[in-house]
């Protein structure tokens, strides 16, 4: 286990609503906290020019602070030096103000912007995160679970690499957890995951602006909910715009280049006429590039092309570099950890949040010479218009 410490803050003091709280000037203020003993949050106060407690919910990302006042006691405790006592802070508020981060994503490529971006809505609220490596083992999760207890956490949150639902990592917890691209199976859990469906939207309409009509689509294993929720978005763009998927409907198989490159060459004469293809990730969308380049089909002149992930070092290392749609993985993590640190301070909230995904254009998607520039502004805009973020409850999670 390895632990990301952020330091915290807090007061024994009763909370006061912000204003001038102290009379010694600047200089006074500093004078006193360069003495033998450590300053204080009197001192953090005088110096900003605010009240005790505002000290204390502005270092402890407490809500009904403005931003400007939050800025002004941060530059003040930083000027002095001050550091809280963490214990003390722990005894009085009955929280340990850590959380216990979950993953079963070993290989990091979708848990570490998950975490990144739950730990910058968590240091908001000055706290620390304790990762764990589930490694896809239920007996491995179980044993960090009931140590994650035992340091006394405030709340917990999953990552997984896969948006189908799972079982709860237990039931009956004294404390809050959320899953974050992951979807526990009972829906009075919170969970957070990515709009799949309208991610394969994004990504047709924007081919369909671009002026290409015969998009083919091909993707990863059936089995992947989030496959079939692309494939679906996919889909319900092209009908939208009175047309169908080329060749045979969607091309399912694996997450490789290989597969992209046979898929590509089943998909070439099922639809030789094939003018733009959808892939489910960005290493497919590689192995189709790099077929169409061996068979002498210019991408994107004569067939363009739209990944999905926005896998960086992919997708700017293909030739040429790759349009995608991205997950908005860090967004995903910072709610999580709004709705964790929400569950902690008592409101509780249960069912599935959608996070809009992002189209990013690169090379591989540039307009064909029928594209009309205006029907591409309102296929973006109503792709926005959809994207909203919205929370969905499920009574009963599709199950595999």
């Amino acid at each position: 286990m390895t632990v990301r410490q952020v330091e915290a803050m807090s007061s024994t003091m009763p909370s006061q609503a912000d204003g001038p709280s102290a009379s010694k000037s600047d200089d006074e203020v500093l004078r006193s906290g360069n003495r033998s003993r450590s300053p204080t949050i009197r001192d953090v106060a005088a110096l900003a020019g605010v009240s005790i407690g505002t000290v204390s919910k502005s270092l402890n990302g407490r809500e009904g602070i403005s931003s400007r006042t939050r800025a002004t006691v941060l530059e003040a405790a930083e000027r002095l030096g001050f550091h809280s006592n963490a214990l003390a802070r722990n005894l009085l508020t009955g929280r340990s103000f850590t959380v216990g981060l979950i993953t079963n994503d070993s290989f990091g490529r979708f848990s570490m912007p998950v975490l990144l971006g739950a730990e910058d809505a968590l240091q908001a609220g000055q706290i620390a995160v304790l990762l764990c490596d589930g490694r896809d083992d239920a007996i491995r999760e179980q044993h960090y679970v009931r140590t994650l207890l035992s340091r006394r956490v405030d709340g917990i949150i999953v990552t997984g690499r896969r948006a189908d639902p799972r079982p709860p990592v237990s039931t009956g917890l004294p404390i809050p957890i959320v899953y974050a691209m992951s979807e526990s199976s009972n829906p009075e859990d919170s969970s957070v995951l990515p709009d799949d469906a309208e991610g394969g939207r994004l990504a047709v309409e924007h081919l369909l602006a671009t002026g290409r009509v015969r998009i083919g689509h091909i993707t990863g294993p059936s089995d992947f909910r989030a496959v079939r929720l692309r494939a679906a978005g996919a889909a319900d763009a092209l009908a939208s715009a009175g047309l169908s998927m080329a060749g045979d409907g969607p091309i399912y198989g694996e997450w490789s280049e290989e597969w992209g490159r046979q898929a590509a060459s089943i998909l070439v004469r099922q639809a030789p006429d094939v003018d733009a293809v959808f892939c489910g990730s960005d290493q497919i969308a590689r192995g189709v590039a790099e077929f169409l380049r061996e068979i002498g089909r210019k991408v994107p002149d004569e067939v363009a092309l739209v990944g999905f992930d926005n896998w960086t070092v992919m997708a700017e290392a293909s030739r040429p570099p790759l349009t995608t749609i991205d997950m908005n993985l860090s967004q995903v993590g910072r709610t999580a950890a709004q709705i964790l640190l929400a569950a902690i301070d008592g409101r509780r909230t249960n069912g599935t949040r959608l996070v809009p995904c992002q189209l990013i254009v690169r090379a591989s998607t540039r307009a064909s010479d029928n594209a009309h520039s205006a029907g591409s502004a309102s296929s973006t805009k109503r792709a926005g218009r959809r994207s909203t973020n919205q929370l969905t409850r499920r009574a009963s999670p599709e199950s595999e």
